[in-house]
């Protein structure tokens, strides 16, 4: 039987705060006693201002949404989707927010996300699919948007890892004014340079973003990066321990032997 309207947007706020719940304590379900480390936004000013945050998490969380398995799906699996990659029929799909100047999200993207791509997504396990959450002002979003164009002539995940890797070098939230966005294009290859500086604005990819950006504040998320790796959620760059555990708890659930 069909919800009545009201009561569907009831149960889509009730999925997106057991989401958001199962977010704050994820990373503590899987760390112990770890720290979760992540870059959070404070928006109580008229301009962000970014606060580094490092929180002991509780050794045994009460019954959690992430102990329970959140039984939601926010995968698009879209076919030659150039801010995704793997298989489109993976086991399990693994959905990142992150933010082009997060710290955190730089050395996920350099020294995390190599190894899973490796030991995941090339077996075909793994479906890796980005999602912008752009945080820290108006060159965090204009970075998505050049991350989109370039995605535009196949090249969204060498511009990603050009622009995190300068991240990691220069650390904090590097500023990223268009002539170095057009810098990283050229050091990546993107065929049409004139092309890629015309689409950095482009309605339809600030569209595209502002829409990630939206669903993110949708499930509560407030800092960078988090991950759902199928129905579990990580919070912050986490030892590859963590995504390890996360993604083998997800293939064993869905019965496939590595």
């Amino acid at each position: 039987m069909t919800q009545p309207a009201d009561a569907t947007k009831f149960t889509k706020a009730r999925r997106n705060r057991t989401f958001a719940a199962g977010v704050a304590v994820g990373a503590a379900v899987m760390l112990g006693a770890n720290l979760a480390i992540g870059a959070t936004v404070d928006t109580a000013g008229p301009q962000p201002t970014v606060t580094v945050t490092a929180s002991a998490q509780p050794d045994q969380p009460s019954d959690s949404a992430a102990q329970q398995g959140l039984g939601i799906d926010l995968s698009r699996r879209i076919d030659g989707d150039p801010t995704a990659i793997g298989a489109v029929d993976a086991p399990v799909v693994m959905v990142a927010y992150a933010d082009y100047r997060c710290p955190f999200c730089s050395l996920f993207e350099q020294q995390t996300l190599p190894s899973i791509v490796t030991d995941y997504v090339d077996r075909g396990l793994l479906r890796y699919e980005f999602r912008d959450m752009p945080l820290f002002g108006q060159h965090s979003v204009d970075a998505a948007v050049a991350g989109r164009a370039a995605g535009n002539q196949g090249k969204f995940f060498e511009f990603m890892s050009a622009v995190s890797a300068n991240g990691v070098v220069e650390g904090g939230h590097p500023d990223l004014p268009r002539e170095r966005l057009i810098n990283f294009a050229e050091l990546v290859g993107v065929p049409d340079i004139e092309q890629f500086t015309a689409d950095l604005d482009d309605p339809e990819l600030l569209a595209a973003v502002q829409a990630d950006y939206t669903e993110g504040r949708q499930l509560g998320l407030s800092s960078v990066p988090a991950f759902l790796v199928g129905d579990t959620p990580v919070v912050g760059a986490q030892p590859i321990a963590v995504f390890e555990q996360a993604i083998n708890q997800e293939l064993d659930q869905a019965g496939i032997i590595r």
